[in-house]
């Protein structure tokens, strides 16, 4: 996803961003969004899904600045135009829309105290966004974002029973069947006579024919280059197939762990596809709660055996990142903390403080060793090691507090931490490090900043 605002130099995402980074930095976009309010209907929301063309809108703003020229209130009527003017001019940038489409918010939104501000913002969605909207409000509307942030996990579904298989996938509200395939197995029955256990054996063949085909269908759809392509799968069926290929041997060893239940469906085919995605809601909404506790449990486990392969809160955390030893960075994702560079008033020395709210509001915050430092650049911490981290070659994961685990983190270990590659000792560090911060609930009795 890719995204700018002339008027803040908001950079979204790039080609070569972590999914869950750019998953990230959409949700922040719309809590700034939504917090945004405007005077009378200046504030337009447009999304072109693909294949759209550029044209069409180009001609629909149009007859829109039109009617909007009739708008009696005289400063409601130069908003509306000038976020429509605003919006022509941000479609001259695309000469075809994105494969994925297309997202634009203008308009004039109120500011805190009391002045207004333009906001132009084009957003090119990380999946395609299947929605055609044209808005005028005191708000933008950001549903549309919110859908692709429901889910973007992929799921493979595997439905079988006694007259056919179907395979599928499901991928947010996108449903996909990739393959399906009927058969004709023999019913079991007790004729025949002295010919009976030849059909009970012919029968015990076709069955493991069946099987052995699904197997061999569910290694070919869901790993790809030898990667597997979903994140979980859901085994479905009317009768006991499903168990039985759950637990064969010629079902692959590497889809195994992927297994996240076995539903028991009415039907087979679509109908039992969907039945499938009904009965399994419980699971799927559940699986990056799921792989956030693993994370969270993987880092209390190095603590509770002491490993020194760990660090938590931000003076340790950011050490350990400049040295270059943080594997995976672990952070709340609502974390407050600014990331300050000030310069001295009369060295000129340039230092960096990383500071909570409430460490902001303290008289002498920026007079560092008897100097008076001016600020030279404010940024969130969470946005600065979201463009940084792949600097220090680290994985950056956001976690929430949702969990028991994940309140427990943010609450007792100060909303960020690492898990190392080497075991560091941090109390033989210099405490007259390159920097100081400070601990999340700042009620730490020494001042730590970063200096």
């Amino acid at each position: 996803m890719a995204g700018a605002n002339r008027n803040d130099d908001v950079v979204l995402g790039g080609e070569e961003e972590d999914q869950n980074i750019l998953q990230w930095r959409i949700k922040k976009l719309i809590q700034g969004l939504n917090r945004q309010r405007g005077a009378g209907t200046s504030m337009i929301s447009l999304i072109i899904p693909p294949r759209d063309q550029i044209a069409r809108v180009t001609k629909m703003l149009n007859d829109e600045y039109g009617t909007a020229s009739n708008i009696k209130s005289r400063v409601n009527r130069l908003s509306v135009l000038s976020a429509i003017t605003s919006t022509l001019q941000r479609l001259k940038l695309y000469n075809r829309v994105p494969p994925n489409g297309l997202v634009i918010y203008c308009g004039t939104i109120i500011t805190e105290d009391g002045k207004p501000k333009k906001v132009n913002i084009d957003i090119e969605p990380f999946k395609p966004i299947n929605t055609s909207l044209y808005l005028c409000d005191n708000k933008f509307h950001t549903e549309a974002l919110k859908e692709l942030l429901e889910s973007d996990d992929k799921f493979g579904f595997i439905v079988m029973d006694g007259s056919g298989c179907l395979f599928g996938t499901l991928a947010g509200n996108t449903r996909e069947t990739l393959h399906k395939f009927t058969v004709d197995l023999p019913k079991k029955h007790g004729r025949g006579g002295q010919s009976a256990l030849r059909f009970a054996r012919l029968r015990l063949e076709k069955r493991h024919n069946y099987v052995k085909k699904v197997a061999e269908l569910a290694t070919h759809l869901f790993i790809t280059a030898d990667k597997i392509n979903v994140v979980g799968l859901i085994l479905a069926g009317s009768a006991d197939f499903k168990s039985e290929l759950s637990l064969s041997d010629m079902f692959d060893a590497r889809l195994q762990p992927k297994i996240l239940k076995i539903v028991d469906v009415s039907y087979g085919g679509e109908n039992g596809f969907n039945q499938a995605i009904e009965l399994s809601q419980e699971v799927l909404a559940g699986v990056k709660f799921i792989q956030e506790k693993k994370l969270i449990c993987s880092y209390f486990e190095q603590i509770s055996q002491d490993t020194g392969r760990y660090c938590f809160g931000i003076t340790d955390t950011m050490r350990a990142l400049e040295m270059g030893a943080v594997e995976t960075l672990i952070v709340w994702e609502n974390l407050e903390h600014n990331r300050f560079v000030v310069r001295g008033a009369q060295t000129g020395t340039e230092r960096t403080l990383i500071l909570s709210v409430e460490q902001e509001k303290a008289p002498d915050v920026f007079t560092i060793e008897g100097e008076n430092c001016e600020v030279i650049e404010k940024v969130q911490l969470v946005d600065w090691l979201a463009l940084n981290y792949k600097r220090y070659g680290a994985v950056l994961e956001f976690v929430t507090n949702r969990s028991q685990e994940g309140s427990q983190f943010c609450r007792g270990f100060g909303g960020i931490g690492a898990l190392l590659r080497y075991r560091v000792d941090f109390l033989t560090l210099d405490e007259n490090d390159e920097y100081a911060a400070a601990d999340l609930d700042g009620d730490s009795p020494e001042e730590d900043y970063y200096c």
